[in-house]
């Protein structure tokens, strides 16, 4: 490899143009395998970035393509691992708000919803600095500096002298949090070829989305037997993943990097509306989140450990819900490119988010009457449950669309802004909870939170129809 060890960041594959048809190793499939979508996309960024280098043909075994199964799976496992403790410490301290409350001295429920909501707002600010730095310099230098800041800022919540303090750090902490729900689908187009992505995405979504439910569990007995303080000095988690890059021109790459999340997010119509859809869903689970420890202890008198407890049936839907994604997504795109005689198209990924989206609104009514009715404690768990499968169902469809989409190049951009959106959505929505149950119960107030889902689901339908338009509208603004 000749210059590629000067920009490695974001390769621009051209010899997807020159040589398709090129014998290559089964377990390590080519980029010449990429299909003609991705191959748009980079020509878009060939003639955005005149200073775009190449790889040493499709055998180049610097290509991460090219790498062996195991090392590919391996660093793959290292950003799972990564996401999932920047997710638990989101939601880790949902069940000692009231602990927190005692410590600093408020009565707020609003204040204590906002320990969830800031840390949960620094993943909204985080992509934008890490999505545009990451496609300058490179995946490698970001993934270790950011979590650098991520545990140095968790330490600081663990020694905070005030709740100002805390709430500083927690914020900065989220940021550093964040790099990694940033470039895990760039690094995910980097190794794993289209046809593959479904089941490895759900690896990586495991933190994402089962962090926020695991954590409250882990935090309820954590918090009421050893103190809050202490969760915050169980989160340790270091990584090395060897993408490392550099341009000639840094300033100009990267005003474009920086710019291209907000235009992604702004004109294109396939990042705006699901981001859009993913945002909801990520800010209804966090409400929900949120509101638990008050729901449950209030409404079923249970104390603070039982209560993490609560979690675990919104975790068992949506770890049923990746297990479903992981198993389907990728026999469903092969499935339907076969009728069509044709290749695989990101339009593949959405029947499930189509077919499956009524989970949320039907739990979200099951969770909110069962609970205002004071019904067995057991049926609002598996309401949560229910909402949980919807959730995987349409956030993980729309992340892999927008990987498959994109492609390496612009992957990072593009689930930045679809992070951004979800995180600023799930920082604020939690807020209103408390205020919402208190004027309308938990029967109208989850039931309002429902028709709002049910208004959403026309989306993933308008998707499968007209989304290779949109697609092409998407590639202009690139």
């Amino acid at each position: 490899m000749s210059s590629i060890q000067q920009n490695s960041a974001t390769p621009r594959l051209l010899e997807a143009k020159q040589d398709e048809t090129n014998q290559v190793r089964r377990d390590s499939p080519p980029i010449a395998e990429r299909q003609s979508d991705d191959i748009e996309t980079q020509r878009q960024f060939e003639k955005d970035d005149p200073d775009a280098l190449d790889w040493d043909g499709p055998e180049d075994p610097d290509n991460p393509m090219n790498w062996p199964s195991r090392k590919r799976t391996a660093h793959i496992v290292l950003i799972a691992l990564v996401q999932l403790v920047s997710n638990l410490a989101s939601t880790m301290f949902a069940p000692a708000g009231k602990l927190l409350m005692h410590n600093f001295d408020f009565s707020s429920r609003t204040l204590s919803s906002l320990s969830v909501s800031i840390y949960v707002l620094g993943f909204a600010i985080g992509p934008l600095i890490w999505a545009p730095l990451s496609e300058v310099y490179g995946r490698f230098p970001i993934y270790i500096i950011s979590t650098i800041i991520f545990v140095g800022f968790v330490l600081g919540c663990a020694f905070s002298t005030s709740l100002a303090m805390f709430m500083v750090f927690r914020l900065l902490s989220g940021c550093g949090g964040a790099a990694s729900l940033a470039l895990s689908g760039g690094t995910l187009a980097d190794l794993v070829p289209r046809q593959q992505r479904g089941k490895w995405m759900a690896l990586i979504a495991i933190g994402p989305i089962m962090g926020p439910t695991i954590g409250p569990v882990v935090g309820g007995f954590v918090g009421q037997n050893i103190g809050w303080r202490w969760k915050e000095n169980q989160r340790r988690m270091s990584l090395e993943l060897p993408l490392v890059s550099a341009g000639r021109d840094i300033s100009a790459k990267l005003k474009r990097s920086i710019l291209r999340p907000f235009k992604l997010l702004f004109l294109s119509p396939v990042v705006l509306f699901l981001a859009l859809y993913a945002a909801f869903c990520f800010g209804l689970m966090f409400l929900l989140l949120t509101t638990f420890s008050n729901v449950f202890s209030g409404q079923y008198g249970f104390d603070m450990g039982i209560t993490g407890l609560c979690y675990l049936g919104m975790g068992v839907g949506t770890l049923g819900g990746l297990i479903a994604q992981g198993k389907f997504s990728d026999k469903i795109m092969r499935k339907r490119a076969e009728q069509r005689g044709g290749e695989p198209k990101p339009e593949d990924r959405i029947p499930l988010m189509a077919y499956l989206s009524w989970t949320i609104p039907v739990g979200m009514f099951w969770y909110g009457w069962s609970t205002d009715e004071k019904a067995h404690w057991i049926v609002p768990i598996i309401g949560s449950a229910f909402v949980g499968i919807g959730f995987i169902f349409v956030v993980m469809p729309s992340m892999i669309y927008l990987v498959d989409c994109f492609g390496p190049e612009a992957a990072a951009s593009a689930l930045a802004a679809h992070t951004v959106l979800r995180s600023v959505t799930a920082a604020f929505l939690p807020l209103a909870g408390p205020r919402m149950y208190e004027s309308l119960g938990l029967g109208w107030g989850n039931s309002l939170l429902a028709f709002l889902a049910i208004a959403m689901i026309p989306i993933p339908w308008y998707f499968m129809k007209n989304g290779e338009r949109l697609r092409l509208k998407s590639k202009l603004v690139l």
